[in-house]
């Protein structure tokens, strides 16, 4: 199976401390994590990055790093004139994370564009694609409207489509614009990979009850992650199908045991994701599913910054 990952990935500083004056660096993006960590939760599987990246040194060393992690970097465009973002992680005591970016001007921004318009037909031959919120507001919007038209027409030809809305205010012009697309998309996808956070800011949702019943209409097959309570089971799979079984709406606490320590929260949902996913498309059952991805992001907020040593 060939999995595309769809999205930006960015130079990162990671500051040692609360009052840190020194910083690792490193590389990630939120669709660049879950590619990282599908890879690991499934080697067998092809998942190749999709992005854009410069000429420059950052550039170069972005792709062998994405590379030496087992994951494709073919599909990556290059552009002469651009350069990958960058942006900081700053951790409080309780491991929360703050960030600042520097991704204006990034070349993950232009992607698919060429002189005859939006060109998306280097993901024409993947089983699934994986996109999120992020991937979608960093486009121009001629581009994401002509790649959510793609997307659903691949939909209807019953292509695999995985999403996590993974919202992020300050890329949006404005609310409406991110709840339209991510509504869209929401539609369009066969695996939906919301967190409650982000779905209750986003779309108004009263409490945790409304968010599940409103996701439930769209149709896919998913979980609504809730951090350290664990994950919401979406969808209604057929029961004779041994790839999906499915869970209570309130599974027990102890389904989901918290996290041994929390370090770092920095891609606890992009590497629940990749888990989650892992597990799914190797044909595990949705609890198996579930609880492969809950096990994976209570690895990672273990460690400090996006991608943890193997």
């Amino acid at each position: 199976m060939r999995v595309a990952c769809i999205g930006e990935a960015m130079v990162e500083l990671s500051l040692e401390g609360p009052a840190a004056d020194r910083a690792r660096l490193g590389y990630a993006g939120d669709v660049l994590n879950t590619a990282v960590y599908l890879k690991r939760a499934a080697p067998e599987l092809q998942v190749d990055f999709v992005t854009r990246l410069g000429r420059d040194g950052f550039s170069d060393r972005m792709r062998a790093f994405i590379a030496g992690e087992g994951v494709g970097t073919g599909a990556i465009e290059t552009d002469p004139d651009r350069r990958p973002g960058l942006y900081a992680i700053e951790t409080d005591a309780e491991g929360e994370r703050s960030f600042t970016y520097w991704r204006d001007s990034s070349a993950a921004r232009a992607m698919f564009q060429t002189g005859d318009g939006p060109d998306f037909s280097a993901l024409e031959d993947y089983d699934v694609v994986y996109l999120s919120g992020i991937t979608l507001a960093i486009l121009p919007k001629p581009v994401r409207s002509a790649f959510c038209a793609w997307l659903e027409r691949r939909q209807r030809d019953d292509g695999g489509i995985a999403f996590d809305s993974n919202y992020r205010p300050a890329l949006w012009p404005d609310q409406e614009t991110a709840r339209g697309a991510a509504g869209r998309m929401w539609k369009a996808c066969t695996i939906g990979l919301p967190s409650l956070d982000d779905e209750m800011a986003l779309f108004g949702d009263a409490d945790e009850a409304a968010a599940v019943d409103r996701l439930a209409r769209y149709g896919f097959t998913g979980a609504l992650k809730r951090g350290a309570r664990g994950p919401v089971s979406l969808g209604a799979p057929d029961p004779d199908d041994p790839a999906y079984l499915q869970m209570p709406v309130a599974p027990a606490p102890e389904d989901f045991p918290p996290a041994r320590q929390v370090v770092d929260t920095t891609a606890a949902g992009d590497s629940f994701n990749g888990g989650y996913l892992g597990a799914l498309l190797t044909g595990k059952s949705q609890d198996e599913a579930l609880r492969a991805g809950h096990a994976m992001a209570s690895r990672v907020v273990g460690a400090k910054g996006a991608i943890i040593p193997r």
